[in-house]
């Protein structure tokens, strides 16, 4: 492997500053993961590398993220199978830390608020996940700075890479970043389905044959919201919620059509008025034991 794996934020600064001045490099991009990668993760590090002269990787699984100890518990580890993943991708650093790394004092005392945007869909179903999700994103931007100047001295380009279909923790960088000054400019990917439909996750490896045909209903329920909306017609989202409570397999948990930026239900365009300008159609639902999310942009 040409890719090179670090542990410690030393570490991460030193390796940084050497391959920007090996490089000649100018810029640098971060994509922060938890693991279990897959092709939707590949798309964030092609990305990142098409864009950038030298791309750093993080993989982490954040404890406070998680409510149920269970639940962190079995996340999946696969860091080798992670960073072929990311050396046949062409990125240049892996940063692995342990959680001592990152919380040094064990868990913070100080964290990041998520405050009303937080709270809501995902918030509501998860309290708390947004505030870990955005303490521990703010250390990585911090952590991922470049490690040196570009080659031309000035300083070097920044870049963070977040994919769409975590859309409301991407409204949350994005408004984190713009609210306390982060020298990073965000950059969304689009998100990577497999060929049925499905959305990538790491979850969907939970998932039996039954359960994951079972989960094709969301998506097939978004681009029935996708095509009215092309179409300049009512959402009538009465009848994608019916189509999703049809399937037996899955408890929808919400399903709305809201504002990009602020999340706030859009709730006159989803009845009797033809839908103009953009929004969101948002989704969560769990299959058998497993929580799916999905979304689909609308720009009419």
């Amino acid at each position: 492997m040409a890719i090179k794996l670090v542990t410690t934020v030393a570490e991460l600064r030193k390796e940084s500053a050497r391959l920007l001045a090996e490089k000649g490099g100018s810029s640098q991009g971060l994509v922060p993961t938890m693991g279990a990668l897959h092709s939707g993760h590949a798309s964030l590090a092609r990305t990142a590398v098409a864009e950038n002269d030298v791309v750093v990787a993080t993989i982490f699984v954040n404890p406070l993220q998680f409510g149920d100890a269970v639940d962190l518990d079995r996340y999946p580890r696969t860091l080798e199978a992670d960073m072929a993943l990311l050396d046949a991708e062409g990125v240049d650093l892996v940063f692995a830390p342990d959680v001592d790394e990152v919380y040094p004092g064990g868990q913070p005392l100080v964290r990041v608020t998520s405050g009303p945007l937080g709270e809501k869909w995902e918030g509501a179903s998860r309290p708390g996940h947004f505030d870990g999700a955005l303490t521990v994103v703010a250390k990585l931007l911090h952590y991922g700075l470049p490690g040196g100047p570009a080659a031309d001295g000035t300083t070097a380009a920044y870049r963070a890479y977040f994919g769409q279909k975590d859309a409301q923790q991407l409204a949350l960088v994005k408004r984190m970043v713009a609210d306390l000054n982060f020298p990073v400019e965000i950059v969304p990917v689009p998100i990577v389905r497999s060929e049925d439909g499905l959305a990538l996750s790491s979850r969907n490896r939970f998932l039996s044959d039954q359960e994951r045909e079972a989960a094709l209903v969301l998506s097939r329920a978004l681009r029935l919201i996708e095509s009215r909306a092309n179409a300049h017609q009512p959402l009538d989202l009465d009848s994608a919620v019916a189509l999703v409570d049809s399937q037996p397999l899955v408890e929808l948990d919400y399903f709305d059509v809201v504002d990009p930026t602020t999340l706030e239900p859009l709730a006159e365009n989803c009845k009797e008025t033809p839908f103009r300008g953009e929004g969101l159609a948002i989704i969560a639902a769990k299959v058998g034991p497993v929580r799916l999310i999905d979304n689909i942009p609308l720009d009419s």
